[in-house]
């Protein structure tokens, strides 16, 4: 994992606080996330990162989705269960973005050979968004055929049960990052532990399970009093597990990124730079600028003049030759990138008025920032 601190550049504008320039880089070669799953099914050895007792008779992976080691560690008190497990942190993938970073762990793979590069993503001419496998137009499933867009078969070609939400069952994005996996969908939190214990004592000797609380109060609510008690909660759901599972079954825990509250502290890019925009997609921490023909170093221009001061403002070319993507970056996920890209410092997020929800994100993620890379790999066995 490489950390690499840099002085701020200058800038004609400054935001209301001083940004946090801890760069995070994705260890695709190491511990990250994208290996996980790899590193349990795959490889004959067991890498210094991932702890001994995660390879067992049988293995329950939980991806708590949007839990980041950093808001863990500041919080052990409110999460016993999850502070005492082993393990340490890894990082997750750029963009740190569910859409993305889900399909790396499922698929072993970086963005850049799977081709999911964000949550929000240029397709052909479209803006999709991957998540919903929806543009402006709505549901384009048919469009855009999910195993189309995204062929690599998950979790190195075997069928394992997944234990998700019974609404995602058949999204587009599960068929883009999940297909052929067979599917237990549960409604309540307790049913999925319930779920993954009867897969458990039937044999399954690997088991995927996701659970999205976290990351879901995190937008609406931030992180303050509510984040509190859904991590306490989610403890407690870990809690649950453990005491369901043998003792010859290992519980790894991992996430798909971390958190930060952004607030309001929200900005367009600046009229220079959309004067030389003809899109925009990634999302508020991880923005990719499209460029009008012709433009493109224009638009680079512009957004060092008036963004260096917020993000680490990257020419497409300078984002593939320095790896965020991975090492290897098929032509397909290239097509899907913009010209520019703005990936966030500090807390404040970029926004595009095509890129709006029901309701006003408090807490965001998608950029390199320590907060939001960095994400928890903890293993425990367990206690029937």
């Amino acid at each position: 994992m490489e950390r690499v601190s840099k002085g701020p550049s200058a800038g004609d504008e400054q935001d209301d606080e001083q940004p946090d320039d801890q760069f995070v880089a994705p260890d695709y070669g190491g511990a990250c996330v994208s290996n996980v799953v790899p590193a349990l099914l795959e490889w004959s050895h067991t890498p210094a990162w991932l702890p001994t007792t995660a390879r067992a008779e049988q293995v329950v992976l939980l991806v708590l989705d949007g839990l980041g080691w950093e808001q863990l560690q500041e919080r052990r008190l409110l999460a016993p269960t999850l502070s005492h497990m082993s393990g340490g942190a890894i990082t997750t993938i750029a963009p740190s973005t569910t859409a993305a970073a889900l399909t790396s762990i499922t698929t072993g793979l970086p963005p850049g050979e799977h081709g999911i590069v964000g949550y929000r993503m240029w397709v052909e001419s479209d803006v999709l968004n991957v998540l919903r496998w929806s543009t402006p137009r709505g549901d384009c499933r048919k469009v855009y055929v999910p195993g189309k867009l995204q062929y690599h078969e998950p979790f190195a070609g075997q069928r394992p049960p997944v234990v998700t939400r019974a609404e995602f069952v058949d999204t587009g994005f599960t068929h883009a990052h999940l297909a052929g996996a067979r599917f237990y969908g549960y409604r309540m939190a307790s049913s999925m532990v319930t779920q993954v214990a009867q897969l458990v004592r039937q044999g399954e000797p690997f088991v995927y399970a996701y659970y999205e609380g976290i990351d879901k109060v995190a937008h609406e609510y931030g992180l303050g009093p509510f984040y509190d008690a859904e991590l306490r909660s989610a403890d407690r759901l870990v809690e649950d597990l453990i005491a369901v599972l043998p003792r010859y079954c290992s519980l790894v825990i991992t996430a798909d990124h971390g958190q930060l509250e952004t607030g309001n502290r929200t900005i367009q890019p600046h009229p220079d730079v959309l004067a030389h925009t003809a899109a925009q997609s990634g999302e508020a921490r991880f923005r990719w600028l499209h460029a009008r023909p012709g433009r493109g170093r224009a638009l680079l221009e512009a957004a060092h003049r008036h963004h260096d001061v917020h993000a680490w403002v990257r020419s497409r070319d300078e984002v593939l030759r320095q790896g965020w993507l991975g090492p290897k970056v098929s032509e397909e996920a290239a097509s899907r990138l913009g010209e520019v890209a703005l990936a966030a410092k500090g807390t404040l997020a970029f926004f595009d008025p095509a890129d709006t929800g029901p309701f006003a994100l408090l807490g965001r993620h998608g950029s390199l920032t320590p907060a939001e890379m960095l994400v928890p790999l903890l293993v425990t066995s367990g206690g029937e």
